[in-house]
């Protein structure tokens, strides 16, 4: 809270500031380091006071490589090939260093252990997917920082609960992440002064996914919270970045261009061309996580199966109605 104006006075004067284009819907120039601010909170908090076993020396060894490979993309940009790299360096600490991977599918598609290499493969995948669906989401004055704080406070709410000494001292991550961005989101909510970035985004996305690992992880060698149906639970409580990418993808592959084509058809953009304003998008989708969330907990008993199954039906129903709908001011403003 106290870094984020000394931020967003030296962005002013150095002239580091994000270009209004197409595809943004802010109008000013506007700072893009707030994961600079987010970053030396998070950071702070966890090494004077986390256990710094179990893996999570090895996510902040991570964190700091996609700082830096962030930092320099909001400063002078840079390809999405080097960022892949930056993330295939952090995903590797992670996996090799401290054996954070997912290990087995616990009986979705009949699948349990996984063989090793697959294992290898498989968590990368895992890892670059979830933050990469985070950065891609920070698109509104908020968005991003509110449905974090919501992924990562409810894995912190089990870490603490069930983790035990393999997994607990996962909830000092939560909780640092937390305060790191609840001092960032006093700048970043409409309108917003200074925007998360890369820095942030690539940060954050990263915690987000380790602790989604280790969550399913914890579910296959404790039994809790959820057990097998871990894996499903997980999906739901990460669904709105995880629809978003997939809906983005799935809709640019169908129009025959690359899936890493910008463009502005993002589920924010769709609710914004209903007719919201920014401040109400950000509520509706942080309350369509929560719904879901609520949703996998209270039926986890029924499964992967099933939740997943239930899931995909809503994911297929809610990617038509973004498609097809449109207000009536919508339309006004399409005809004028």
């Amino acid at each position: 809270m106290f870094a984020v104006p000394s931020v967003i006075y030296i962005a002013h004067l150095k002239n580091m500031l994000d270009q209004p284009n197409k595809r943004t819907v802010h109008a000013l120039l506007t700072p893009r380091l707030g994961g600079v601010a987010i970053f030396a909170g998070f950071m702070s908090a966890l090494t004077i006071f986390a256990n710094l076993g179990n893996g999570v020396q090895a996510l902040l060894a991570g964190c700091i490589v996609l700082f830096f490979v962030g930092l320099k993309d909001d400063l002078v940009s840079i390809s999405a090939s080097k960022k892949l790299v930056g993330q295939l360096l952090a995903t590797g600490i992670v996996m090799f260093m401290a054996d954070v991977r997912v290990t087995s599918f616990q009986g979705i598609f009949g699948i349990h252990a996984l063989p090793v290499s697959f294992s290898y493969a498989f968590t990368f995948l895992v890892i670059t997917g979830i933050t990469n669906a985070v950065n891609l989401i920070d698109g509104l004055d908020g968005l991003a920082g509110s449905v974090v704080i919501i992924i990562v406070g409810t894995f912190g709410f089990y870490f603490y609960r069930y983790g035990g000494q393999d997994f607990g001292n996962y909830v000092f991550v939560a909780v640092c992440v937390i305060g790191g961005i609840l001092g960032f989101l006093r700048y970043n909510f409409h309108k917003a002064t200074i925007f998360m970035g890369d820095t942030g985004s690539l940060v954050c996305g990263f915690i987000v996914s380790v602790l989604t690992v280790q969550f399913i992880e914890m579910g296959l060698r404790t039994g809790q919270p959820f057990g097998s149906a871990n894996p499903a639970v997980a999906a739901g409580i990460l669904f709105v970045p995880l629809f978003d990418t997939l809906r983005v993808f799935t809709v640019r592959v169908l129009k025959g261009t690359s899936p890493f084509t910008p463009d502005k058809n993002h589920i924010h953009h769709r609710i914004l061309a209903m007719g919201f304003q920014q401040i109400s998008t950000v509520l509706l989708l942080v309350l369509l996580n929560l719904v879901v969330i609520l949703f996998v907990i209270n039926f986890a008993t029924h499964g992967n199966t099933v939740l997943i199954a239930v899931l995909l039906s809503f994911s297929l129903a809610l990617s038509v109605f973004l498609g097809t709908y449109r207000s009536r001011s919508a339309e006004q403003r399409v005809a004028s």
